[in-house]
């Protein structure tokens, strides 16, 4: 590339990033907007618990990839004299550049994952419990645990009784009037096909191939609904094996994240240095929740705390 060339590449390259510049601004700043006003919009609290929980995090990332965006076309349209000097140059600020707005984003997603949902889950238990108002305008009582279960069908019943959803019943005591709320539970349940509810449960897994390092395996995953009774399996696919390595089905129970109640907190401290937390009304329905899976804890491994 010619000298004069490449000068009129760099203008044109300053315009580009200068334009790219403001439209990507623009975007950060109307996402954000965005964001924000769909939020105050909605009047219904459970309505603003599930936006939320579903699309605070990702919306306030998108507006910051805009924004990292922003800063790495802006960072390339400075010291331009020196860029004229060589195209090497121009190289080496591309670069540095782009590892800063990699930065930015990098550091966001840390603190959005780790340090943000602490934040989150303040805002959305403040959501879930601030008392409902009726259609005539009185204010709402939650009921227990134990009173909300004759307003729930089995099927609902079914769901907490695995625990793959929770359901809120707030009652109008002058007139009446309910509101039944679901959330998602502590732990995971797929849809059964059957009856429609989140009752599907994973009951034993059966190895018919073992995997090898030459071959894959399979594997038999047997379901039932504990609502229905309905039962399948899903064979599934096991990679193959890395030299020296034996596959073996897993012992310990998965947690879903994220998903709180009030009163009694139990702690999982695993020995990978993770912890897990979930709350629950009563003592019981914690004792229930440990009693009904059985967990085993290996001292070595894993310690409750209640």
């Amino acid at each position: 590339m010619s000298n004069e060339n490449y000068l009129i590449f760099l203008d044109v390259w300053n315009n580009v990033m200068v334009v790219g510049t403001v439209v990507l601004l623009v975007a950060a700043v109307l996402v954000f907007i965005f964001h924000k006003i769909r939020l105050a919009s909605m009047k219904d609290l459970k309505q603003k618990y599930d936006y939320l929980s579903q699309y605070d995090i990702k919306m306030q990332m998108r507006s910051i990839w805009f924004l990292s965006g922003a800063i790495l076309f802006a960072l390339n349209t400075v010291y331009k004299p020196t860029m004229e000097i060589h195209y090497v140059w121009f190289i080496v600020r591309l670069f540095i550049t782009f590892c800063i707005a990699t930065l930015i984003v990098y550091i966001s997603y840390l603190l959005y994952k780790y340090s943000y949902p602490a934040k989150l889950h303040k805002k959305l238990k403040e959501l879930r419990y601030t008392p409902r108002i009726s259609s005539k305008g009185n204010k709402m009582r939650l009921l227990s645990e134990e009173e909300e279960d004759v307003h729930l069908d089995e099927g609902m019943q079914a769901e907490e009784e695995v625990f793959s959803m929770d359901y809120d019943v707030w009652v109008d005591e002058a007139t009446g009037e309910l509101k039944i709320e679901k959330y998602a539970g502590h732990l995971e349940a797929n849809k059964c096909n059957t009856c429609g509810f989140y009752t599907m449960k994973l009951k034993t897994e059966e190895i018919i191939e073992p995997a090898t390092s030459n071959s894959e395996g399979e594997m038999i995953q047997h379901w039932s609904c504990s609502y229905c009774g309905a039962k399948r399996t899903k064979p599934i696919r096991i990679a193959r094996l890395e030299e020296g390595q034996e596959f073996k089905l897993p012992k310990t129970l998965k947690f879903k994240d994220g998903k709180h109640i009030d009163a009694v907190k139990v702690h999982v401290h695993l020995s990978d240095g993770t912890i897990r937390e979930f709350d629950f009304q009563n003592a019981e329905q914690a004792a229930k929740f440990l009693d009904k899976y059985q967990v085993e804890i290996d001292s070595e491994n894993a310690m409750f705390k209640g």
